[in-house]
């Protein structure tokens, strides 16, 4: 993680002082809890939240301090706590491992990041649909290969990103329920030293679910997935960034980011207007991908548990979702402010001569008693004339020319109608954003 690609929200869930406080919650809802049961006094859960209470300030560096002596994240943030609570800390921690304790708060810092992320995909939701409907019937070329092929609209495109990134909502929501869940049951998960009601507790109060079998750790499965679908978010932010990135192409120039008043292009060619945005939103989502791989090597850990997975997730938990946090904001501001040219995309349209409505004279002759294979070779000899002339000559005007084919001019200019492409954009409209 690195300033330059991180928002504020997100990067505090990560800092030091979030996930002792988290670590402190874990810890007295089990001491509550523990206390209920009988365990542990009472008074020893009051001395906790009494003092909590008082909103005391969050000492890092002398929990820093106390690790650097006993090599223990945990054990230095139970003795910085005792330090401040006395005698009564004693009774934190009873019958618990500090993967329950590493693990739950995991799980709460990416079900607390998975909010973030959702209401991300909702503002870039909420965006590409406004745009859509804006652009409903603009039409523009569709290609395939890079290469002219028939008529769709831009509102098309737009309606097909909103569609990709409601699927990529509806993973995440699942990835969410997947990772959050909560693990209190002691040394190799077996409960021998703690009341499985302590760990349904905790859980209901920092609202997870309950880790059906948790070995020593959460099973790291969860993680994969989670970290997985972080992933395919970012191949669809990429997917979108590269469509701008080409329509902004000088020979395309059917859309181009944003250029504000006093930006530059290049610090040695003044005429410049680069896609600087989305070429970032490439390379963010390639570092977003590069959490997938770690995340699902960590799922084989050896027996119970060991610790190869702990370095892994300190990097990727905050590197992956604070990053596509950033990319899931840019794109929304990218796509909000991108500037649309239908005349361009018009013109780009008509480029060819007429070539996009070569399908429907092939099936027009073929309705007309014409075989498949002459209709192909009809049309085909006539469109090759065109594209080798560069767009010079007409499809149209040729076909016209043309002695063995059998439709009349009036047929043929039917044929050449632009609005035939887009009779079924209402009823695509309407399965992407009623559903």
């Amino acid at each position: 993680m690195i300033p330059r690609y991180s928002r504020p929200e997100m990067v505090s869930l990560w800092a030091p002082e979030t996930r002792f406080a988290i670590w402190f919650e874990i810890e007295a809802h089990a001491t509550d809890a523990l206390a209920e049961l009988g365990v542990v006094p009472r008074s020893a859960a009051k001395a906790l939240w009494d003092w909590w209470a008082t909103k005391p300030v969050i000492d890092v560096a002398r929990i820093d301090a106390i690790e650097a002596v006993t090599k223990h994240d945990v054990i230095a943030f139970l003795t910085w706590v005792a330090e401040n609570v006395g005698d009564e800390a004693r009774f934190m921690h009873q019958g618990m491992t500090s993967s329950d304790v590493l693990d739950t708060c995991l799980a709460v810092q990416l079900a607390r990041a998975s909010d973030i992320l959702l209401a991300d995909l909702d503002a870039l939701l909420e965006v590409l649909k406004r745009r859509a409907f804006q652009h409903k019937l603009t039409p523009t070329i569709g290609r395939s290969h890079g290469i002219h092929a028939e008529p769709v609209t831009f509102g098309l495109k737009l309606a097909e990103a909103y569609a990709e990134f409601a699927r990529a909502r509806k993973r995440l929501v699942a990835a969410r329920e997947d990772i959050a869940t909560c693990a209190i049951s002691g040394a190799v998960g077996t409960f021998a030293n703690i009341d499985p009601r302590v760990e349904a507790h905790v859980a209901e109060k920092l609202g997870l679910a309950i880790e059906p079998v948790s070995t020593q750790v959460i099973p790291r499965d969860r993680h994969a997935m989670f970290f997985a679908t972080l992933g395919v978010i970012a191949s669809s932010i990429e997917r979108l960034a590269i469509e701008v990135r080409h329509l902004q192409r000088t020979e395309v120039l059917e859309a181009e980011e944003y250029f504000s008043p006093g930006q530059k292009g290049s610090s040695a060619m003044p005429h410049k207007r680069n896609p600087v945005l989305t070429e970032n939103l490439t390379g963010l989502a390639r570092m977003v991908r590069s959490a997938t791989i770690p995340a699902m090597e960590n799922v084989a850990l050896w027996h119970e548990r060991d610790i190869s997975h702990s370095s892994v997730e300190r990097y990727i938990g905050p590197d992956a979702t604070i990053t596509l946090d950033f990319a899931l904001a840019r794109l929304t501001g990218v796509m909000d402010k991108l500037v649309v040219y239908p005349a361009r995309m018009q013109k780009n349209l008509d480029r060819m001569g007429g070539l996009v409505h070569s399908q429907r004279v092939l099936l027009a002759l073929t309705q007309a008693g014409v075989s498949r294979e002459d209709s192909y070779r009809l049309v085909q000899r006539n469109a090759m004339q065109v594209w080798e002339s560069d767009g010079e000559l007409s499809l149209l005007e040729l076909l016209k020319g043309d002695d063995e084919l059998t439709l009349s001019d009036a047929e043929l200019e039917a044929l050449f109608d632009l609005g035939y492409h887009f009779k079924q954009v209402d009823t695509i409209f309407d399965r992407v954003f009623q559903s």
